[in-house]
């Protein structure tokens, strides 16, 4: 009996089966690299989203100066916290050392400082200006009775506008009695018909603003030799709570006026200053 012929797999065939297995192999081995491959580094290159962070900026020096600028206290702060202080002699004597240090040398910076006996009793902020007057001045209607000089007054008032001049006038009243007073500031009168008025008649008290009486002065309208007492409106506050001496302006044209012969008539002790 003849055996059947085993069926050789042909070659074909067993290129077929040996890509499939070797398909398979290869399959495998790539899925084995796959897992134990390590992960590749992400490239610098490759954008990934990133966390937004707000960064305050570097604070400069002037952004520094703007702060300490706004945080600088006010007046209103400083008397919100304590009472005012009236005025003293110190403080005037202070506030012309700062003034005038940066253009005097040591020397001609003592000759300013007055004598203590050239300044009246200041005002302790319970006087009205009648009765401060009246303090320093007892004798004032016989004074006034002797005068008799044109182009002159016996006693100055300065204050820091032509407002709180009005003020200070009527507010006198009961003081000045039968005195001619005169307004020394610049609203809505002329330097030339002040002039006049001081030469046609006497004058026993005058109440302005420094600039208006240093422009007098240097137009030879106002002679200050027989004057005996210079008053400063020290103590009083204007709607932002500022002094007289507070405002650059007025302080500046204050000094200038006690250089114009103040200052000699304070030491010679003819001249008695007075802090209202």
């Amino acid at each position: 009996m003849r055996r059947p012929k085993s069926r050789e797999p042909s070659v074909q065939s067993k290129q077929v089966e040996a890509e499939a297995s070797d398909g398979e192999g290869r399959g495998d081995t790539e899925m084995m690299q796959q897992e134990t491959a390590p992960v590749p580094a992400l490239s610098k290159k490759t954008k990934q989203p990133k966390e937004c962070f707000l960064i305050k900026p570097k604070e400069t020096s002037e952004d520094a100066t703007k702060t300490r600028k706004r945080r600088k206290k006010k007046i209103t702060d400083v008397l919100a916290k304590s009472e005012p202080k009236p005025g003293t002699p110190e403080d005037l004597q202070k506030l012309m050392k700062d003034y005038f240090s940066s253009n005097r040398s040591v020397i001609e910076l003592e000759e300013l400082n007055l004598p203590d006996s050239c300044f009246l009793k200041a005002n302790d902020l319970t006087h009205s200006l009648s009765s401060y007057l009246k303090e320093i001045c007892p004798k004032w209607v016989k004074l006034r009775k002797n005068h008799s000089e044109k182009k002159s007054v016996l006693m100055l008032i300065i204050c820091g506008s032509a407002v709180r001049a009005l003020e200070l006038i009527r507010s006198m009243t009961a003081f000045r009695g039968d005195s001619k007073v005169m307004k020394l500031f610049a609203k809505h009168i002329k330097v030339q018909e002040q002039v006049k008025l001081l030469e046609k008649r006497v004058v026993h008290l005058g109440v302005g603003t420094p600039g208006r009486i240093k422009e007098l002065i240097k137009q030879g309208g106002l002679n200050l030799n027989p004057l005996k007492f210079l008053v400063f409106d020290w103590n009083w506050r204007d709607q932002k709570l500022r002094r007289m001496m507070d405002i650059p302006e007025i302080r500046k044209e204050v000094f200038e006026l006690l250089e114009m012969g103040v200052f000699s008539l304070c030491k010679s002790e003819s001249l008695k200053l007075g802090l209202f």
